[in-house]
């Protein structure tokens, strides 16, 4: 129980990686609440699913793009918990265009979604973690924003913000004893990706030495780590979770 009596926000939790990471952490301990903007039946589904093996999970309604909505957010979890020691910012979208023809609205969209979110949870969650005296923080990257990808600028660019927000906040936070960690997934088997055409998994797993394309409970697993006790001398740093690929 890595993460007992801990309480943990994930941002985008209803589903893919959010999921997982949602269930692993209460599996370990953790009080856990994740926001969602899907329909309500499919968080309550989640909720239902995980409580029932006697999960601690609790859903909350909000648009990560919001940036007052997220400190209400916080405020809410705070009221009721009486802290918030870890923040995983996972919520993510694609809108991929090549460059030539990507539109202002499709660049807005994944920036506001994949970055400006990251950027309104990490500075609402600051003040609790601030007063503990400890927290931390993951983002959910990609290995795109490593390497790039022909295709996703708008995606890329995002993910690669999100280094760059981490490493700062790692820097300005240390001393406080709160960590911002990266996750940079590779290629995930989620519902996005599993209706792919036979073609271009197998185009995929040539570039993956593992041979495997990874599954959302590797991406967990990390962020268990990371939050734990195990992880407390790790700050400012990209974990590549990619079975090789961006080698």
């Amino acid at each position: 129980m890595e993460l007992q009596n801990k309480v943990a926000l994930v941002t985008g939790g209803s589903r893919g990686i959010g999921k997982a990471i949602v269930e692993k952490f209460a599996e370990q301990g953790a009080k856990v609440y994740f926001t969602y903007i899907d329909p309500p039946e499919l968080a309550d589904e989640v909720v239902h699913e995980f409580c029932s093996k006697g999960l601690n999970v609790k859903a909350i309604y909000a648009d990560a793009t919001d940036f007052n909505r997220a400190q209400e957010v916080i405020d809410e979890i705070v009221k009721e918990a009486q802290r918030l020691d870890i923040l995983v910012n996972n919520a993510g979208v694609t809108k991929d265009n090549l460059m030539l023809r990507l539109t202002e609205e499709q660049w807005d969209f994944v920036i506001n979604t994949n970055l400006k979110s990251a950027f309104n949870y990490c500075k609402a969650s600051i003040k609790p973690m601030l007063k503990q005296r400890e927290g931390v923080i993951i983002n959910i990257g990609s290995v795109v924003g490593i390497g790039g990808n022909a295709g996703q600028a708008n995606y890329a660019a995002s993910k690669a913000g999100l280094i760059g927000l981490s490493k700062s906040i790692a820097k300005e936070l240390g001393s406080r004893n709160i960590r911002c960690n990266v996750i940079a997934p590779g290629f995930i088997q989620t519902e996005m990706t599993k209706n792919l055409p036979e073609q271009e998994l197998q185009k995929w797993l040539t570039q993956i030495p593992l041979n495997r394309p990874g599954q959302v409970e590797d991406i967990a697993h990390v962020c268990v780590f990371l939050s734990s006790p195990k992880a407390s001398y790790i700050t400012g740093q990209v974990i590549v979770v990619d079975g090789g690929m961006n080698m």
